[in-house]
């Protein structure tokens, strides 16, 4: 039998390289990207098959397809995971903060999804969305992140819906703290952007708050890459998949609680409770 062969984005570190370690475990030809050369070379090392992208590059994605038509026969399954949070009062980073965001978060997963559709549809892939609870638990000082991810499961949706008469199938993840680098780049961004003629200058320690809260006690990176496996590899998998803590709860806060006192709890946790 041929191995099977997976494309996975953002691989540098967190999600991304754990799942590349568990698929290729499981005999999979993993295809990993990432960003920057030095994290590329880190990747070959390791043995993958590594190349350098950028999910924003149409060119980059274009000469990425066709190395895996010259080397694939079809594409098992596409791993859309490379995305990163912006984090920050929504009025302050304004427009283009969140075109930024959904440059990377929702259009690039489009972009990627549309070029490797050939690929797939030979071998009836698999499509994986790695999207977040924060589709569905809306925080502060996350607004064009939660929109993002919130954007990204309508369109998982949609696609598993025109994907199925191809037999392509189409699952979302939505992870909750997940030990990675996220809260750092988050903080970083959050950072960037946290400035003394910010009308929200006041409540930065709840910015920072919010850039950090994805790693309170998060899940090691490498059970979330097993469990998803496990799905992947199974006869019956989900549609939605919930992975690492608070994944659970923290939806059903979000659906089960009335929205004012939800509202009230989450004020309180980002310091919103005083008036300006």
């Amino acid at each position: 039998m041929p191995q099977p062969s997976v494309l996975i984005t953002g691989c540098s570190s967190g999600i991304g390289r754990a799942l590349a370690e568990a698929f290729a475990s499981a005999g999979y030809t993993v295809w990993a990207t990432a960003r920057r050369p030095e994290d590329v070379a880190q990747l070959q090392q390791a043995g993958f098959h590594a190349a350098q992208l950028d999910v924003n590059d149409a060119e980059g994605i274009t000469a990425l397809i066709a190395r895996l038509e010259d080397q694939l026969d079809g594409l098992d399954v596409l791993i859309n995971n490379a995305g990163y949070g912006a984090m920050g009062p929504l009025l302050d980073g304004g427009v283009e903060a969140l075109r930024r965001q959904f440059e990377t978060n929702v259009f690039a997963v489009v972009g990627l999804t549309r070029a490797c559709f050939p690929l797939l549809r030979r071998k009836r892939g698999l499509v994986v969305n790695i999207g977040s609870i924060s589709a569905v638990l809306v925080t502060p000082f996350a607004g064009a992140y939660c929109a993002s991810k919130a954007a990204l499961h309508a369109l998982s949706d949609a696609l598993r819906l025109e994907l199925a008469p191809f037999a392509i199938e189409v699952m979302e993840v939505q992870p909750g703290a997940i030990a990675s680098s996220f809260g750092a780049n988050a903080s970083r961004e959050a950072e960037q952007l946290i400035r003394e003629d910010s009308p929200w200058w006041p409540l930065r320690e709840g910015i920072r708050a919010r850039a950090r809260a994805s790693q309170d006690n998060p899940t090691p990176a490498r059970h979330l890459a097993h469990q998803l496996l496990t799905a992947v590899q199974s006869d019956r998998r989900p549609r939605l998949l919930r992975l690492g803590n608070g994944s659970r709860t923290l939806p059903l806060l979000a659906t089960l609680l009335p929205r004012a006192l939800l509202e009230r709890l989450l004020s309180r946790r980002f310091g919103l409770t005083e008036r300006l």
